[in-house]
């Protein structure tokens, strides 16, 4: 996956700007441990209106000068997202999908396919994108069946909003490994992972 650089920030809008960093960062890192599973990010953050709470926290907590990040049309369209962005994280913009080692996609229907972002090398495997992608619920949606590493047997996710084959878009990234690009699903204030050792079924009727 992206390496996750935990930096400290002084000028974000965390209240405890340190604590807070290492909190999320220690929620991403719970839910790529334990895909499926939704964490709960309790930072207070001013954001631009866009932005969701766990999105913001996420980009506040792993982004910085070092991490080119891609937003898709609908950020890029509120040029305050692209300002607060620059003046919280230092992270450079990029117009390309594939430069990007975060990419952020404002809703979950819009997401790309997989092949317009870093995939990384067999040699630098770690050179790849993870998309944070805001969804409309993660409790409510069509069923998926998770398997694989940090799952007991199987769990289940319910994203909404995804689109329709977005199982099959999966099964090809975690067919890539080590290669392929890791998902942090976010709405609202909770987030989920979904690795690319994570395989992900439709649940059949």
């Amino acid at each position: 996956m992206t390496s996750l650089p935990a930096s400290d920030k002084s000028a974000t809008q965390f209240a405890e700007s340190v604590l807070a960093s290492q909190s999320v960062f220690r929620s991403v890192m719970n839910a790529l441990a334990r895909p499926g599973a939704i964490q709960t990010i309790s930072a207070l953050i001013e954001r631009p209106q866009l932005l969701m709470p766990a999105t913001a926290a996420v980009a506040l907590a792993l982004f910085d000068h070092d991490t080119p990040v891609w937003a898709d049309a609908a950020f890029c369209a509120e040029p305050e997202i692209a300002n607060w962005l620059r003046f919280q994280t230092g992270a450079p913009l990029v117009a390309a999908a594939s430069a990007a080692a975060f990419a952020l996609v404002s809703c979950a229907s819009a997401l790309l396919d997989f092949e317009h972002f870093a995939q990384g090398t067999p040699e630098y495997p770690d050179r790849s994108a993870t998309l944070i992608v805001q969804a409309d619920t993660l409790t409510e949606g069509p069923e998926l069946i998770l398997s694989g590493p940090g799952i007991q047997g199987t769990s289940s996710l319910r994203a909404g909003a995804l689109p329709p084959d977005f199982a099959k878009r999966m099964q090809a990234n975690g067919a890539l490994f080590p290669q392929g690009v890791d998902l942090l699903l976010v709405c609202g204030a909770e987030l989920v992972a979904l690795p690319r050792s994570t395989h992900v079924a439709a649940k059949e009727a």
